[in-house]
């Protein structure tokens, strides 16, 4: 059997015009969930679906060394760290993300967000417009350094948030602002290098068990320490995913604001309730709209040929959004089944499979409970009007975020707020 194939000599201007609708679009067209076409001048072949996420993360048929274009690895990624492994090498590596994942680790990264959401809400108070995005990326920099053990003087705030969010704001972007992307990587790789530095040396001492103290501290199946420029990128693979967590919190406020039904149900804290409705913000939000691998050696896949070495894009957003796995996906229904009762490969907002073992993101857990955090504030602890621009998203941005940043208007504190779940 044929793979189907894109008639144009090059697909990247319509997967840019339409990044998070591309690939599921053109596979209906095509009646298939794999098709070929040119992405960036380069052969591959593009995924949609349950069973597609199921091959792609099958490390004995998909990697992902090189497999990332490299305007990615100079800013997303940074280069030599966990996400271009494989195999052995990738679950040694993978272990010391997960170390950082235990229940007193989470609880405490709880306090902390917390105690700066406290904080930087009472100085929202007042503020005629607010943009909800830069205000939540200075206040989960401060999050991610105390939690990491990462000093943080004040006067660095706004330098290390600016760095920290062009690594994920600015990578797929195309001109000056990934330029600009570019030089944060290079500047954030030296930071947190000289923090690696400092800690080897005895000049810094931060808590055992965080983030900095891991990464200096971690060595390779062969005993070696990380090269102090690999553990800045792994130590930075900590810190800019935090931040990255206010990409979700507008699109929670946008859902709270869309939502009436689900913002009332929420004023009454039901643990449950708001896990689900986090859970169907990550599935319905967009973020980035799929993961690069390549072929490990020659695939059979539905009576199609995956030819050794070949480049493959699996649809992310299409994935998450696709009528085989879920019941009106389009729809906003945090009532439907749980993505834990889903499927592995069904719902796949931070990757598929077993995060133990392959590639689905160790930091889950961080995503879900720091969403957790700022819906608590959105939904009950603060009150605000919402400026209706904000209640257009721009898909054609990456990450796609409402206008303006989600912008919240005359923000005041609940003064007394129902908190307990209903017997």
């Amino acid at each position: 059997m044929r793979m189907p194939r894109e008639l144009l000599p090059d697909s990247t201007l319509p997967l840019l015009l339409a990044p998070y609708r591309f690939i599921s679009t053109r596979a209906r067209a095509h009646g298939s969930d794999a098709f070929a076409a040119r992405v960036l001048l380069q052969r591959t072949i593009l995924l949609t679906g349950e069973d597609a996420a199921r091959l792609f993360y099958d490390e004995e048929r998909v990697v992902r060394a090189g497999a990332a274009p490299r305007r990615l690895q100079r800013t997303l990624f940074g280069q030599g760290g966990v996400q271009g492994l494989d195999g052995p090498a990738h679950r040694h590596r993978k272990a010391m993300f997960l170390s950082l994942m235990d229940d007193a680790s989470l609880r405490r990264l709880e306090r902390i967000a917390q105690e700066e959401w406290t904080a930087a809400s009472a100085g929202w108070v007042g503020t005629a417009e607010l943009p909800l995005a830069s205000a939540t990326r200075a206040l989960l920099t401060r999050v991610a350094c105390r939690w990491a053990g990462v000093p943080l003087p004040e006067s660095e705030v706004r330098l290390r948030t600016r760095q920290l969010t062009l690594l994920f704001d600015g990578a797929g972007a195309v001109g000056p602002k990934h330029w600009l992307a570019r030089l944060a990587r290079s500047t954030a790789d030296r930071w947190a290098a000289g923090l690696v530095e400092a800690v080897r040396s005895g000049r810094l001492a931060p808590e055992p068990g965080t983030a900095l103290a891991v990464v200096a501290e971690h060595r390779e199946p062969g005993g070696e320490l990380l090269p102090s420029r690999v553990a800045a990128v792994e130590l930075l693979n900590v810190l800019r995913p935090v931040v990255a967590v206010s990409v979700y919190v507008q699109h929670l406020a946008h859902a709270l604001a869309t939502q009436p039904q689900w913002r009332e149900r929420l004023q009454v804290h039901d643990r449950e309730a708001e896990l689900r409705f986090v859970e169907e913000v990550r599935r319905q939000a967009p973020f980035f709209p799929a993961v690069a691998g390549r072929v490990r050696d020659d695939v059979m896949w539905r009576g199609m040929r995956l030819p050794r070495g070949r480049r493959v894009l699996l649809d992310l957003y299409g994935t998450d959004h696709d009528a085989r796995s879920w019941d009106a996906p389009e729809d906003f229904d945090p009532d439907r089944n749980r993505p834990d009762e889903q499927g592995a490969f069904a719902f796949v907002p931070q990757g598929g499979g077993d995060p133990a073992t392959g590639h689905r993101c160790p930091g889950e857990p961080v995503t879900v409970l720091l969403m957790g955090v700022a819906l608590a504030f959105l939904a009950r602890r603060l009150r605000y009007e919402v400026a209706e621009r904000s209640l257009a998203v721009r898909m054609r941005r990456l990450p796609a975020q409402p206008v303006d940043g989600f912008v919240l208007r005359d923000v005041r504190p609940v003064l007394s707020a129902v908190t307990q779940q209903p017997a």
